[in-house]
């Protein structure tokens, strides 16, 4: 049913030609000093949903260590819904399910720290979480009414990242710029840097409050691990890429790298296509069990590079669909150029230094494959079905 809905809202978007720009960025942006680059990290909910308790996000947080994610700049670790107790306590303050995490969240944050990693936490602006709505978890824990409250305790408990989620909160009466500012305002107020990462719904079109409110906001429904969900997300991500500036980021969710649903291809796409638009990284796998060759998609150095540039400004489409031509500046006087080839066969796809809008001479280095050489007139290379080449072009002087 998903794949229908996202089939039919894909050929809304390439009949209505909605691969443009959209207009100009709003001018402000939320001022907590957090987030000049994309946020990188793990979060728990794509590979074990709401089946969660101390021991897994431990050895998340060991994993995250050993394979080097910390060192290449993955630091927030973030522990999704089903983490709250059923009530909170006598006065009003959020508590933790004590089977879940008998030794208690501050305990976890502690651990979580002392290996060099960010503690992260998922919220609602309304009375309960998506799970206690969707999925039959007990109690209602969202903030409403308590959104002072639970900053504080959040802070006490050293959150330095929060996923502020949705879920139904209008049932309750909320509206959402002035619940999600609440909860803003809420987190400033404790004196804690705290990352604020926000999932409104709908999703599009972007509202003009979004980068005055959060660090990050999601740009489409919940991703899931398939190259259908990657490529439709990363379609309905284009068109409002202007919207990313340096403290202010569009979220098409998670990365599904590692979950076995995608090739080698397709997870060096999604890898590709989440650096162009200046995503957040955000690994949603099991990180103890990660193959070699997904690890060195998710540390490869020329996409970390795109992604983290401080530029900040996302890619552009010159050539497209199915087979599109990327292209995002980078600070240094550098450009990034992607190809994907959306379709089901290998496709030559190519663009001059012309089309790119640059002139002059230039080198370029190929992220995945280590290729580098000279760009003549053109850019070219045949990729395969649903894969992907990612170039950084550096001018020869």
């Amino acid at each position: 049913m998903r794949k229908k809905i996202l089939a039919a809202l894909l050929a809304t978007v390439l009949a209505t030609g909605l691969f443009t720009s959209l207009g100009p960025a709003p001018a402000q942006a939320l001022d907590n000093g957090l987030a000049k680059t994309p946020p990188m990290g793990w979060n728990s909910w794509n590979i074990f949903g709401c089946d969660i308790d101390q021991w897994k996000i431990k050895g998340m947080a060991d994993a995250m260590v050993a394979h080097g994610l910390r060192d290449a700049g993955y630091e927030y670790l973030t522990m999704d819904d089903c983490w709250q107790a059923k009530d909170r306590l006598p006065n009003g303050e959020l508590t933790w399910n004590k089977e879940r995490f008998p030794d208690g969240i501050p305990a976890l944050s502690r651990y979580i720290h002392s290996k060099g990693l960010k503690f992260g936490m998922y919220g609602n602006p309304g009375k309960a979480s998506c799970a206690q709505i969707y999925r039959g978890y007990p109690g209602r824990s969202g903030s409403l009414g308590h959104e002072y409250q639970d900053a504080r305790t959040y802070a006490r408990w050293g959150v330095d990242y929060l996923k502020y989620d949705w879920c139904r909160a209008e049932l309750n009466g909320v509206k959402g710029e002035q619940g999600f500012a609440l909860m803003r305002d809420a987190l400033k107020a404790t004196g804690r840097p705290i990352v604020y990462s926000i999932h409104y719904e709908p999703e599009q079109p972007i509202p003009d409050w979004y980068p005055e409110v959060a660090n990050l906001w999601r740009t489409t429904g919940d991703i899931f691990d398939s190259w259908f969900s990657v490529a439709g997300i990363a379609m309905f991500t284009l068109p409002i890429a202007h919207h990313s500036r340096p403290g202010a980021w569009n979220d098409p969710d998670m990365l599904e790298i590692g979950n076995g649903g995608l090739n080698y291809a397709e997870s060096v796409s999604h890898m590709t296509l989440w650096s162009m638009l200046a995503a957040p990284l955000m690994l949603g796998n099991d990180l103890r069990s990660m193959k070699p060759k997904d690890l060195a998609i998710v540390k490869n150095k020329l996409a970390l590079r795109v992604d983290q540039d401080r530029l900040g400004q996302a890619a552009r489409k010159v050539k497209g669909f199915p087979q599109w031509v990327l292209i995002r500046p980078l600070t240094n006087n550098q450009w990034a150029v992607s190809f994907t080839n959306f379709g089901a066969t290998p496709k030559r796809i190519s663009v001059t230094l012309e089309e790119l809008g640059l002139n002059g001479k230039w080198k370029f280095k190929e992220a995945f494959t280590g290729r580098s050489g000279m760009v003549a007139e053109e850019l070219a290379e045949t990729v395969v079905a649903h894969g992907s080449s990612l170039y950084v072009l550096s001018k020869v002087k």
